[in-house]
């Protein structure tokens, strides 16, 4: 990725930006030169058509000094502003400072408001009715763009109002889970089995949520998963919260139970990333968003 604040960068943006004011008034004298003063005889171009001759009448005083202003202008907005790369301009302002300072201005009003459920339990904050919507809001912007503005999730991203959770559904799990971010990794097996195993545990594991299989190749797929597949789902392929391994028997699937699209994830593995939002929320901003989401399948209706 470019280096968008590199002193090269600036340089070329520097050179491109006056660089353009310098050319647009060359065009302009280069023009002006030559053409008649005021009071000579303003001569013909040579082209004639229709009756229509052509003179090469000067460019109007107006027109010209509205160039020149807007050159000037532009020049002094240059130097007056960060126009200029990483020039701050003699008015040293910064934009992004001052929206570093909006946004500190807007988390220290709405902060008392925040600071009202920093203790209070999630059980509560899942019931409150104020405080689920500003955790709604809060999910509308921050983690709609992946989980749905129903939280229901898409191939993926999880479904957030069921009871199968990767890193665990508990408040503080899920509290951790939006702070820190999560990162779950399922290896590629290409290089120890073949597409043809990799079929057979599809086939025991649609077996163990009672979808369409082959019920012969089901105990070949038992053996194969005792080799590959145990270490992180489990023996009884109920997963392992602490490596966020899904449980393969709750008919839960982020990718799709088909064969086709099991035996792509064992051979060529999945990497999926929730990105830590510790950022730029607050603790309490997490805490009241963490409670919405819990209470999505445990508040009370």
């Amino acid at each position: 990725m470019n280096k968008f604040d590199s002193v090269g960068w600036s340089i070329w943006i520097t050179v491109i930006a006056l660089g353009g004011v310098v050319f647009c008034l060359y065009v302009l004298f280069s023009q002006l030169k030559g053409q008649p003063k005021k009071g000579e005889t303003i001569s013909e171009t040579g082209h004639a058509w229709d009756g229509i001759t052509e003179y090469d009448t000067p460019l109007p005083r107006w027109w010209v000094s509205m160039y020149l202003i807007l050159s000037a202008i532009a020049l002094a907005y240059m130097f007056l502003y960060p126009t200029l790369g990483s020039y701050n301009g003699l008015l040293n302002t910064n934009q992004a400072k001052e929206v570093l300072l909006a946004q500190e201005e807007i988390e220290a009003r709405v902060q008392p408001v925040f600071q009202t459920y920093a203790d209070m339990p999630f059980a509560e904050i899942a019931n409150d009715e104020e405080a689920r919507a500003i955790g709604q809001r809060l999910f509308l912007n921050n983690c709609a763009q992946c989980h749905g503005s129903d939280a229901q999730g898409s191939p993926s991203f999880p479904n957030l109002t069921d009871k199968s959770w990767l890193w665990g559904g508990e408040p503080e799990q899920i509290l951790h889970t939006i702070t820190e971010g999560r990162r779950g990794i399922m290896p590629a097996h290409n290089a120890m089995m073949t597409p043809a195993q990799a079929s057979e545990i599809a086939q025991y594991v649609r077996s163990l949520n009672n979808l369409a299989h082959d019920q012969t190749r089901v105990v070949p797929g038992k053996k194969l998963y005792d080799q590959f597949c145990v270490a992180c789902h489990g023996a009884e392929a109920k997963g392992n919260q602490m490596l966020g391994a899904p449980d393969l028997t709750d008919n839960n699937w982020l990718y799709g139970s088909s064969e086709d699209s099991i035996v792509y994830g064992i051979m060529n593995g999945r990497d999926n990333q929730m990105p830590p939002q510790k950022d730029h929320l607050s603790p309490e901003q997490i805490r009241v968003l963490a409670g919405w989401v819990w209470g999505l399948s445990n508040a009370k209706q």
